[in-house]
């Protein structure tokens, strides 16, 4: 039981030392400082350099997409329409179903306005 509040009482006493010194270095105190440190603090940079090292983070921007437009091809032509007119008997197929004289072929007109 005594080892065990000795050990406590050590313990508690190398915290307060090291807490102490740490406050009077931040207060701008100078001279020698006892205490304890584990690992590396960004607040105290005279302690050296971090035990490892990252590399810089390297962003490599895509260059911007090209999009090439393609030609539209020519419309392919279009087969003539024809109506077929009959002389005799006078008129239009399929208004005229028979034209013993041949069909004549018509090249469709749009109505008059």
């Amino acid at each position: 039981m005594k080892n065990g509040k000795l050990i406590l009482w050590l313990l508690l006493s190398i915290t307060a030392a090291s807490a102490g010194s740490a406050w009077a270095h931040d207060r701008g105190r100078g001279g020698p400082r006892v205490g304890v440190y584990f690992g590396y603090s960004t607040f105290y940079p005279w302690y050296g350099p971090p035990p490892y090292y990252y590399p810089p983070t390297v962003i490599v921007r895509p260059e911007p997409q090209v999009y090439i437009e393609r030609a539209v091809p020519p419309p392919a032509p279009q087969a003539q329409v024809y109506w077929h007119y009959c002389n005799n008997p006078p008129g239009y197929y399929p208004y005229v179903k028979e034209c013993p004289g041949g069909w004549l072929q018509v090249v469709p007109t749009p109505p008059p306005n």
